[in-house]
């Protein structure tokens, strides 16, 4: 039980690497947040709803999505 607490808490203020799929995402690398592609923003884990399969880069909201989808590349 020490060490699962210890993995948590070593995960907090850490950028995580993850792999995004059509309705969910698998975390690679374990971490709190990932950074909007569009914004730089941090956004944690559990607020995290706007993705790119093709592009696997998160979005801060959707907006930042669509700016993002508009973009050549």
């Amino acid at each position: 039980m020490r060490h699962n607490v210890q993995m948590l808490m070593s995960s907090k203020n850490k950028v995580a690497r993850l792999h995004y799929m059509a309705n969910s995402f698998r975390v690679l690398t374990a971490g709190d947040h990932v950074v909007c592609a569009e914004t730089g923003q941090a956004i944690p884990l559990e607020e995290l709803r706007y993705w790119s399969v093709v592009k696997q880069e998160p979005y801060v909201s959707a907006d930042a999505s669509v700016r993002a989808t508009m973009k050549k590349g």
